[in-house]
């Protein structure tokens, strides 16, 4: 983002951090899984890429909404700027949905294996033995899962405030 995004810089550290405790907390046993709740992620997004707009506006006055106003032809302009309109509404929702769904999968896995192992282990205890392995395994991938997804939510949430920063013909 350059130097105009240095300023940006506590918040983005801020919000890496609050992504990944918050997905770090909910591996624990009993623990609510915050982001993987649709409505708690699309709140998030949504008050998030209405700050960068807001940046955007604030930059760049009236000139920002040009970003809406693609070089076409003037028969195509009514058209392409609900398409171009529609297509920054959705940057917020697939940002919530990305880091819902990925939490939700990774948890539903985690949940089969346990419940798997639990019933093997009252039919026989030598059967456990593999099985927990792979529950340990798919436990060591969702701490990483958990990193992967506040990295790409931080990520992608700087390539979105570097474009209000950076007002640039598209």
């Amino acid at each position: 983002m350059g130097k105009e995004g240095l300023i940006y810089l506590p918040l983005v550290f801020s919000l890496f951090t609050f992504i990944l405790i918050l997905n770090l907390l909910s591996l624990l046993p009993f623990a609510f899984a915050v982001t993987s709740h649709l409505i708690w992620t699309l709140y998030f997004s949504l008050s998030l890429c209405l700050g960068i707009f807001l940046v955007g506006l604030i930059n760049f006055k009236i000139k920002f909404l040009k970003l809406f106003v693609p070089e076409v032809p003037l028969l195509l302009y009514p058209m392409m700027i609900i398409l171009e309109l529609m297509s920054y509404i959705i940057r917020s929702f697939s940002l919530a949905i990305r880091l819902s769904a990925n939490i939700i999968a990774g948890h539903t896995l985690v949940h089969i294996l346990a419940d798997s192992i639990l019933y093997l282990c009252n039919i026989k205890n030598l059967i456990v033995i593999l099985p927990f392995f792979l529950l340990l395994a798919i436990l060591v991938l969702e701490l990483g899962i958990a990193f992967l997804q506040a990295y790409i939510f931080v990520i992608l949430f700087c390539m979105y405030l570097n474009d209000s920063l950076h007002l640039m013909d598209h």
